[in-house]
């Protein structure tokens, strides 16, 4: 038994459909990420079949023609994706923020979707939405004009819409909020140069001064719980069962499954590639031969095998409260949180053990396991999931003393 073998009866029919989906594309995957990577964005073809299979529609409710999947299977499509590459992975959980722009107000609902039957990519993309800095608002008559300059503004090269965080006055106060802007309004940077998920296009956008927004596309921060707590009356399908915080944790499963996906495309290609290169100063016919890689074989898988029952088991509850239409608390939030941000350390040690085993033939930049390297380290460096400041966190409640809540630097004036 694999760990790509386990419970695939718990997918949905939908989500079934999407992982076989995603099972074709790894050939193609693995065939564009050296282009891609050096493009900085997805290559025509990745983003053609992404957008065919129906990758961009997993968080988008029925209601608006996608499938709302749920936890479970958000974690086995996007982990399959990202068996092939982790930049294309990432572009699912850009596409994830369709969850939460769906459950806005109506009008800016109906603008966002407008373009949907027409356009190739993820409609919306997020930029420094929750980051301790961001742009600003000022009210004028039935709008808002809106300037600054937003960071990580993954898949921006692909996306419609861009929404963005701003910070405004309410009743003499300041607040924070999130802003749409529409394709035109803003302008990308050259500016993602990083050592890894290069191809996920996470530049920052830029207005060219002040830009007008209609009323109806900036939503106040405070609002947020209120308009997701109202989105199972506006539209069936599981991920719009979920409470607040279990659509946080939809959203890290997201993020972490890419981690998963990427220690087991680099299992794969390491066994490969033991056995058919010879080792360098030791007498043994391959590198598959050496005691010290069967040793970080097993540990390898085992490390893997533990990262995926961790997330499928809170993959499972997340599922398992929507269905009973419970939310979870916020100590369960952090305390989730921080078992799938482990599993993702596990994943990446996975990935760096196997890099050191097969040694310096890994590093060409013709090897996919040096971009498994790099991307994981990219992937475990993003803010939401993040070691040590997520241990801090949940180690607070631990030890019973006041919690912090999950992003309190980047909305201390927010209420959770």
């Amino acid at each position: 038994m694999t760990t790509t073998d386990i419970d695939r009866h718990t997918l949905s029919d939908a989500g079934q459909r999407l992982h076989a989906a995603a099972q074709e594309m790894v050939p193609l995957i693995r065939a564009n990420a050296r282009e891609a990577e050096e493009l900085g964005a997805m290559t025509p073809a990745l983003l053609d079949a992404l957008n065919t299979a129906g990758i961009f529609k997993m968080a988008i409710p029925p209601e608006l023609g996608g499938y709302a999947l749920g936890a479970r299977d958000v974690l086995e499509i996007v982990s399959e994706l990202a068996r092939g590459d982790g930049s294309v992975a990432w572009m699912a959980f850009v596409a994830s923020g369709m969850r939460m722009v769906s459950t806005f107000p109506q009008a800016l609902v109906d603008e966002v979707y407008s373009l949907s039957d027409e356009w190739v990519g993820p409609l919306c993309a997020g930029a420094s939405v929750f980051s301790t800095a961001v742009g600003s608002a000022r009210r004028v008559g039935d709008g808002w004009m809106v300037s600054g300059k937003w960071a990580f503004g993954s898949g921006c090269r692909h996306t419609a819409w861009v929404a963005v965080g701003v910070e405004f006055e309410k009743d003499g106060h300041p607040a924070r909020g999130m802003c749409v802007l529409s394709r035109d309004q803003f302008t990308i940077l050259d500016d993602w140069k990083v050592m890894g998920l290069q191809a996920t296009s996470s530049n920052s956008v830029a207005t060219d001064g002040e830009v007008f927004v209609p009323d109806h596309r900036l939503v106040d921060m405070m609002e947020l719980d209120k308009l997701m707590s109202e989105a199972p009356q506006r539209y069936s399908g599981l991920a719009y069962r979920t409470g607040m915080r279990g659509a946080m944790l939809t959203v890290c499963i997201y993020n972490v499954s890419i981690a998963l996906g990427m220690a087991r495309g680099t299992l794969e290609c390491f066994a490969e590639q033991a056995n058919k290169r010879k080792p360098f100063n030791l007498p043994y016919p391959t590198i598959a031969e050496i005691p010290s890689t069967q040793v970080t074989a097993g540990k390898g898988r085992a490390m893997i095998n533990l990262a995926a029952a961790i997330m499928r088991q809170h993959a499972n509850e997340v599922d398992r409260r929507a269905l009973a239409g419970e939310d979870f608390t916020g100590p369960e939030e952090s305390e989730m949180t921080m078992d799938l941000v482990y599993a993702t350390r596990l994943c990446e040690d996975a990935i760096n053990s196997m890099q050191v085993s097969i040694g310096s033939s890994t590093v060409a930049l013709a090897n996919p396991i040096q971009r498994f390297v790099r991307d994981v380290r990219v992937l475990a460096s993003h803010g939401a999931i993040r070691m040590d400041p997520m241990a801090e966190i949940t180690g607070r409640q631990v030890l019973g003393l006041e919690p912090f809540r999950m992003f309190a630097g980047g909305l201390a004036q927010v209420a959770s």
